[in-house]
């Protein structure tokens, strides 16, 4: 069975830092791009970083740039987020999609991407 899985969510206080995982069981990740999203409720599921399939290319949307870094182990099979300075707008679910292909020059668009994980809560409160 080909699936993404995250972890590493949580309830982090204002200025603290969660590492999230996603891990790709069945596939391996080495021929994807990668891509984090996030949505909070109400609200329309963006993107906030992505990765080429190398490694060699990364991409942050202008609300993360400077605090999160997105990063690939393709010997684990396994892309991360590291996210600094949490701040209570990024708590949203967060979700990792992998894309085929390089891309290298842009991130894949929201419906470019193969496969999906479940997603993992990120809460960011006093």
């Amino acid at each position: 069975q080909l699936q993404l899985v995250e972890s590493g969510g949580g309830l982090v206080q204002p200025g603290g830092s969660l590492r999230l995982s996603c891990a790709a069981s069945g596939f391996t990740l080495d021929y994807y791009a990668i891509g984090w999203f996030r949505q909070a409720p109400g609200k329309e599921r963006e993107g906030v970083s992505c990765i080429s399939s190398s490694g060699g290319s990364t991409n942050y949307a202008d609300s993360v740039k400077g605090r999160f870094t997105i990063s690939r182990d393709n010997a684990k099979n396994t892309v991360y987020l590291q996210m600094n300075s949490l701040r209570p707008e990024d708590t949203a679910v967060y979700y990792c999609a992998a894309a085929g292909g390089s891309w290298s020059r842009r991130c894949p668009g929201l419906d470019e991407y193969d496969y999906w994980g479940q997603g993992t809560q990120v809460t960011v409160s006093s």
